[in-house]
């Protein structure tokens, strides 16, 4: 059986480069850097700003020497913003960047108002597909929200992802999208049943999120 570990900020750079192969077919990753150059050279920051907080709260985790890797963010836990934005202007290409920052904006105003655990990164290199690793890797974190009695929200960008998701208790609810954007479905999973009280989750107004 494999088991999934924390993984401490000494091996940061390793948890990146798994991100970085598990997204180089990933809709939204390649439409930000479509160039296979570009998106080797600035994607690895891009993790950094947006999910290297799991780090600094030990909420990042691995499996099978980092084949598989989830880095969650707790509630009290957030992105670089201004590293993220900082980035962007700088790599991002003109004609889209608009478009970008809009996207990340829409992303950002779509999460749960209240606590939750997110999901910005979650991936296993390509040849490490397969093996049931990503189920592992939700599976853990999701018993703690569970314990903890927290909303678990993510943002899912692909059919394939959504039903791996829903298998495990993520609900969709709508789509994010600006402009040319590939398409992103919010996903809200609520705790199981606990010994803690029911906890009353506010409804989301509306379906989608859109710039045309």
């Amino acid at each position: 059986m494999v088991n999934v570990k924390p993984v401490p900020k000494s091996d940061e750079k390793a948890v990146i480069d798994t991100v970085v192969k598990a997204f180089s077919a990933d809709p939204v990753a390649t439409w930000f850097y479509p160039d296979p150059q570009q998106y080797l050279e600035h994607f690895p920051r891009f993790v950094e700003a947006f999910a290297g907080a799991a780090f600094q709260h030990a909420s990042a985790y691995g499996i099978a020497n980092c084949a598989g890797v989830a880095l969650w963010l707790l509630p009290e836990s957030h992105a670089d913003e201004q590293a993220l934005a900082a980035l962007l202007e700088r790599t991002i290409a003109e004609r889209n960047r608009a478009e970008v920052l809009g996207l990340i904006e829409q992303m950002d105003k779509r999460h749960p108002a209240e606590p939750h655990w997110y999901l910005p990164m979650i991936g296993v290199i390509p040849e490490k597909q397969g093996h049931g690793y990503g189920a592992a890797l939700l599976e853990h974190t999701l018993e703690r929200c569970d314990a903890e009695n927290a909303l678990a929200y993510l943002e899912a960008s692909s059919l394939k992802s959504i039903r791996l998701y829903e298998r495990h208790g993520f609900e969709r609810f709508g789509t994010i999208q600006v402009g040319s954007s590939p398409p992103l479905f919010p996903m809200l999973r609520k705790p199981r049943r606990s010994a803690n009280a029911d906890r009353t989750v506010a409804p989301f107004a509306g379906e989608q999120i859109g710039v045309r």
